[in-house]
């Protein structure tokens, strides 16, 4: 149990722009509504595990719609979960029927790498069929609204961030404990009873793990938000599987350009998948997201993140500007990268972020 939560995480309580942009998940974490995995547990779905997966991919197509419709009239208290009866298969289930098949032609992110991990091929992430966790615990060191957050770290990752601060969890330097979604969800709800305001999937990365938190969440029966916590590189079927699960997006945002992008972590076409993902974020959950200040990278990737924020998603959205780089792993081999950020450039990426027009930034 957590003994001492800071002053800004009771502060953001009363946050107006804050609550604004997180409305749903201030509620959510407050049992005042209900979490998206379990209206998603509720939600009939009619299909056979002998469709193929174009089929399959129609009825989620169908059943995401009727899920948003659904969660307003949960929200709005037009219906009540509890008397809802479960269904024998749910759309719940179907996102996991799906991300099996994924499984076994891997493209949870946007390499799709194509392996059968469920015949134990490993793929770029090097993650298996069994979900490896490095750590779980009561993270105080997170946004003030998601604090306390409760982490679970996985190993493995879809991108190589040369200056990677978990770098002993997303390249394997651990071992890890693999765990039976079953046996996780327990971990989760304990979480959840010690105090924590949500679950936070992250790692590494959680993408290539996608189909064991669907199952994980098969399994939990406490209220409490999702939190997804990625880099954003994955892929547009993964962006559609999380719809309907995700409560909020906590969703890096690294590179205002694709050059750096494969220069600093060996992900092409970053900008692209990035945005992309961002606006899936936006259109089907609640977005906080962090923009991590590189040195000398102000003009290059900082300007431009901030500037299409504003544009495509809105001045108010939730976007933490962070100064917290520290020159880990191979850091070194990138020259700028050797040093951390100075006073001026933290007091430009400020003046960037006013200037983008953004009104709910924090630092």
């Amino acid at each position: 149990m957590w003994a001492v939560i800071r002053p800004d995480a009771i502060a953001v309580l009363k946050d107006k722009k804050a609550r604004a942009s997180l409305n749903r998940y201030f509620a959510v974490m407050q049992n005042e509504k209900t979490a998206k995995f379990m209206i998603a547990k509720k939600l009939p779905a009619e299909y056979s595990s002998k469709n193929s997966t174009e089929k399959l991919w129609k009825i989620h197509e169908k059943l995401t719609e009727k899920y948003y419709e659904l969660e307003k009239q949960v929200d709005s208290k037009q219906k009540d979960l509890r008397e809802m009866e479960t269904p024998e298969k749910s759309y719940l289930d179907l996102k996991i029927e799906i991300a099996k098949r994924i499984m076994e032609n891997c493209h949870f992110c946007t390499r799709r790498c194509g392996v059968n991990r469920k015949a134990g091929k490993l793929g770029y992430c090097r993650c298996g069929p069994s979900i490896t966790v490095s750590s779980m615990f009561e993270h105080m060191g997170e946004e003030p609204e998601l604090v306390p957050s409760g982490t679970i770290f996985t190993l493995g990752c879809t991108m190589r961030c040369l200056h990677c601060q978990n770098w002993t969890i997303s390249q394997w330097y651990e071992k890890g404990e693999t765990y039976k979604p079953e046996d996780l969800a327990r971990e989760v709800e304990r979480l959840r009873r010690s105090g924590c305001r949500n679950i936070n999937l992250v790692g590494g990365e959680p993408t290539p793990w996608l189909e064991q938190w669907l199952k994980t969440f098969k399994h939990v029966n406490l209220n409490v938000p999702v939190v997804w916590n990625s880099n954003s590189y994955y892929s547009e079927e993964t962006a559609k599987l999380l719809a309907g699960f995700v409560d909020v997006y906590l969703l890096d945002f690294k590179y205002g350009s694709n050059k750096c992008a494969e220069k600093i972590s060996d992900a092409p076409k970053y900008w692209e998948v990035c945005t992309r993902n961002h606006l899936y974020a936006k259109n089907y959950g609640e977005l906080i997201i962090r923009v991590l200040v590189l040195p000398e990278h102000l003009e290059c990737c900082l300007k431009p993140i901030l500037n299409w924020i504003s544009k495509n998603l809105g001045a108010s959205t939730r976007t933490n500007v962070m100064f917290q780089y520290r020159p880990e792993w191979r850091a070194h081999e990138i020259p700028e990268l050797r040093r951390r950020l100075t006073r001026n450039e933290m007091e430009k990426a400020i003046r960037i972020a006013k200037e983008a027009g953004l009104t709910n930034f924090i630092t």
